[in-house]
């Protein structure tokens, strides 16, 4: 089983579509809930037309074939699926707690050599308290390394921190594959999923997000926002 089958063999798929929204810098889904992901317009820009298949006709379709785009070649349709599962799982708060990504891995890389998949705008504060830190990145900028240099990298770290849109770009395994056992591993980002699931396959903590005022969060998504600008969100970690 892949990860995403174990994700989405976990759902329901009975609840209505009742809306999707696919800005520049997230998607949202509502089904049951309220669920988000990168949109990542930069890679999707890259791959030939047709982005969307249907563009237009998406609310006609249920909960499970929505579920079913997050294992599309394309990006953006994949977005649209990994925000669909989102929307459809059943967290366990009692599971999570109110920690930012970005505590979470200063804690645990504090002196220690930290891989990070993906540019985070607090990558600054972990290189202040970390020996060393390496960005891995698909569109690299300033110090980052291009993604061909994560099999030399992360099996060099203690601590590794994966953006949760390796699940959009079907990377996810690879790279957990690729870690030290004793490392301790953080998925973050609004498209990783708030699934115990994930605890099963080597990763230590997830920090995402948790819609608490789906129409405020569709404004914002609608609008443009990036990931520090949408309201109506709790970002929370479960961690195993």
């Amino acid at each position: 089983m892949t990860i995403l089958d174990d994700l989405t063999s976990q759902l329901t798929m009975n609840a209505p579509v009742r809306d999707i929204r696919q800005g520049v810098f997230h998607t949202a889904v509502v089904t049951q809930d309220c669920g988000l992901a990168a949109t990542l317009p930069k890679d999707a820009l890259r791959q030939p037309p047709p982005m969307v298949a249907e563009p237009g006709s998406l609310l006609k379709k249920s909960a499970g074939e929505l579920v079913k785009l997050a294992y599309s070649p394309r990006i953006l349709e994949a977005a649209i699926g990994m925000a669909a599962i989102n929307s459809l799982l059943d967290v366990d708060m009692e599971a999570c707690q109110e920690l930012n990504a970005a505590d979470l891995i200063m804690e645990k890389g504090r002196g220690k050599q930290v891989a990070i998949v993906g540019h985070f705008p607090f990558i600054p504060r972990i290189r202040e308290t970390a020996r060393r830190v390496w960005v891995i990145e698909k569109n690299p900028q300033d110090d980052d390394l291009g993604e061909d240099a994560a099999g030399s990298v992360i099996p060099e770290a203690d601590v590794v921190a994966i953006t949760g849109t390796s699940l959009t770009h079907h990377t996810l395994e690879g790279l957990l594959g690729l870690r030290r056992p004793d490392a301790f591993v953080v998925l973050l980002g609004d498209t990783a999923p708030l699934s115990s699931v994930l605890l099963d396959y080597g990763v230590d903590a997830v920090s995402g997000t948790r819609v608490v005022d789906p129409e405020l969060v569709l404004q914002c998504v609608s609008q443009g926002a990036n990931f520090r600008q949408i309201k109506g969100v709790r970002r929370l970690t479960m961690m195993r």
